[in-house]
Formats: C-alpha cells, sequence, structure tokens
C-alpha cells in the first residue's frame, strides 16, 4: 500500500538533495557491478550539485520528484534531445533516469511516478518515450515491460571508462 507520495516537477532549489539521492540510488543500484574508479566518474559527471542545478534550469528536462513529508523517496527525468537508431519517431522524448528508492519498491510509487513521466512526455510535445537500460538488469527490463515499453535493440552507456551494453526500449503514449 503507497503512503502520501507527491510527485511534482524539481526546481532549482531541489539540487543539492536531488544530486546525493541521485548518486545514492545509483550508487546502490549500480555500485557493487562496477569498478570504484568507473563508479566515482561517472557520479561525478552525471550528479553533481551543478550538474543537477543545470539540468532543472533546462526547458528540455523535465525532473519529476517524489516525497513524503519532505524526504526524497524516488525520481525521474525526462529530456527532448537526440534519438538513438533503434527508435524510429520524430516525436520521441527519452526516460533518462527512473529511481525508487528501495524503502518504496512494491508500494505503487514506480507506477504513480510513470504516470507522471507520461504526463510530461506530452507536455515535451511527443508520441514516444524511449530509454536504455542496462542488459544486466533484468527486474528493471520487466518493469518497463509491464509499463508498456518493448525492446527496439541496443546502444552502449559508459560508466566512467566502462562501456556497457543498454537495451533501448520504446512505449508509444495513447492519444
Amino acid at each position: 500500500m503507497m503512503s502520501s507520495i507527491r510527485i511534482r516537477r524539481g526546481v532549482p532549489g531541489d539540487a543539492a538533495r536531488l544530486a546525493e539521492f541521485a548518486a545514492r540510488m545509483f550508487t546502490e543500484t549500480f555500485g557493487a557491478d562496477n569498478r570504484p574508479s568507473d563508479l566515482a566518474a561517472h557520479l561525478e559527471a552525471s550528479f553533481g550539485v551543478q550538474h543537477q542545478t543545470r539540468e532543472l534550469l533546462d526547458s528540455d528536462y523535465v525532473t519529476l520528484i517524489g516525497e513524503e513529508d519532505g524526504k526524497l523517496a524516488a525520481y525521474a527525468q525526462v529530456r527532448r534531445g537526440e534519438v538513438p537508431p533503434p527508435v524510429r519517431s520524430d516525436a520521441a522524448v527519452e526516460l533518462l533516469r527512473f529511481y525508487v528508492d528501495s524503502r518504496w519498491h512494491g508500494r505503487g510509487v514506480a507506477q504513480l511516478l510513470m504516470q507522471h513521466v507520461r504526463e510530461a512526455a506530452r507536455d515535451l510535445g511527443a508520441r514516444d518515450v524511449w530509454l536504455s537500460v542496462w542488459e544486466r538488469n533484468p527486474r528493471a527490463m520487466a518493469f518497463y515491460a509491464k509499463c508498456g515499453f518493448r525492446d527496439f535493440g541496443s546502444k552502449y552507456f559508459f560508466v566512467g571508462s566502462d562501456r556497457q551494453s543498454d537495451r533501448v526500449m520504446v512505449m508509444h503514449l495513447p492519444d
């Protein structure tokens, strides 16, 4: 049963809390499977306060924050940008990040957050949402498939200097 999680759009004042939360979520999810030096490089490049501030100010990004009593429980980022070759859509946005703190797993938070992702994607003018998910993350792939994403191929993703293979998944947004 889900508690009183509220999903809202992030603002620049959220940057420090979001940077800490995002780095913790990535580390908890992927830290054990990556070399410490590559993990550290990725965290520095992707989740610092300045980086989060830039993304929160960028009109091509929508950052969604799930919180209860002011504490972060989940977040997602949707962005307009380049679409990889497997995605055959001229109106697609990327679900760049999607994390739910493990305390909230199985309580409906991910489904609620995904509803807001769909709304944010529509607000950005999308008809499709694409994402890339590490091929060694079957739990995430199963969740995305349950949400309507379908496998469209693969692309590389770098964690530091380590080249990893991600599955590219696409969800069509119903009219």
